[in-house]
């Protein structure tokens, strides 16, 4: 199968384009034919080492957690999905090796859902990680309605869909962006503010009484500005930040491949309460321009790579 690979940490030009062998597949796992993945930036993280600490890596590794695709071939013991089942998930697995940038992937169950019917596989290929990611933090910091929710980097991979999520749970949602996003997020729901100095009183002036919950997707300050801003009985979720858990008192979280709160996102999408916002689209042999795009960082929306 042709796959995109590396077998040295590095710059984007470690990738290549290779044949490597289709995967096996486990008794509780199914052969997904890809066709579609996406470019997160924990992608580009792992591929510089910075999670070597964290996971081994065995080289060549085929990048890459989303995926879109059809199920090819089944387990022993995998009642959940047959032949022909459109799929979408986020596969993670213990270790750096057999990824989703590739013709083919073995998948274990518990990371794939049914992919969205409205959703095209490009689409479907840019949700799995970022949506769980907010999903599982909105989860842990038990946002529910008429509660103020502060998100930072709501413009962010990310912070879109925490927005998103936030505002059909019946939340209000004051979300931190550059000015020139402002637009897009209040199209999502979201009070927009800018971020930078004098934060706080930007979020005070809307919410003079505090907010319930603090949602970190990247801020440089935050436990300043939580401590500021959190109002008595908040709380914070984080995913940059162990700080949130270990100096707030709230929580850190590290998302986990889930089949049940993929089927939680697959019906807010289908109830139109999700909307997917891809940035562009590059087809394999690209994939290291896909990563130097998403590296760059000034991208809004997901960067999806099309395999099939």
């Amino acid at each position: 199968m042709r796959a995109i690979t590396y077998s040295r940490y590095g710059g984007a030009d470690v990738l290549e384009l290779t044949e490597q062998p289709t995967p096996k597949v486990g008794p509780d796992s199914v052969l997904v034919r890809v066709r579609a993945s996406s470019v997160n930036p924990v992608d580009w993280k792992v591929r510089q080492g910075y999670l070597d600490p964290l996971m081994d890596a065995d080289f060549p590794v085929v990048p890459g957690w989303d995926v879109a695709g059809v199920v090819e071939r089944v387990g022993l013991d995998t009642p959940e999905l047959a032949v022909g089942d459109e799929v979408y998930g986020y596969v993670r697995k213990d270790w750096m090796h057999g990824g989703t940038l590739a013709e083919y992937v073995a998948a274990p169950v518990r990371t794939l859902a049914r992919k969205p019917a409205s959703l095209s596989f490009e689409e479907a290929a840019a949700v799995p990680l970022a949506g769980l990611t907010a999903f599982q933090t909105i989860e842990r910091a038990g946002v529910t309605a008429g509660q103020t929710v502060l998100v930072h980097a709501a413009a962010g991979g990310v912070g879109q869909f925490a927005v998103q999520i936030a505002v059909a749970r019946g939340a209000r949602v004051i979300g931190t962006a550059s000015t020139t996003n402002h637009d897009h997020l209040a199209s999502l729901g979201a009070e927009p503010v800018e971020y930078g100095d004098g934060l706080v009183d930007r979020v005070r002036a809307l919410a003079p009484d505090g907010v319930d919950v603090v949602l970190d997707y990247g801020t440089p300050d935050l436990v300043e500005t939580t401590r500021a801003l959190l109002a008595p009985g908040g709380t914070v979720a984080s995913i940059v930040e162990a700080a949130a858990r270990d100096e707030l008192g709230g929580h850190y979280v590290w998302v986990r491949p889930s089949s049940h709160d993929l089927d939680a996102l697959t019906a807010l999408v289908e109830a139109g309460q999700l909307r997917i916002d891809v940035a562009e689209v590059f087809e394999l042999a690209d994939a290291a321009d896909a990563h130097r795009l998403s590296e760059g960082g000034h991208v809004r929306g997901k960067v999806v790579v099309r395999v099939d």
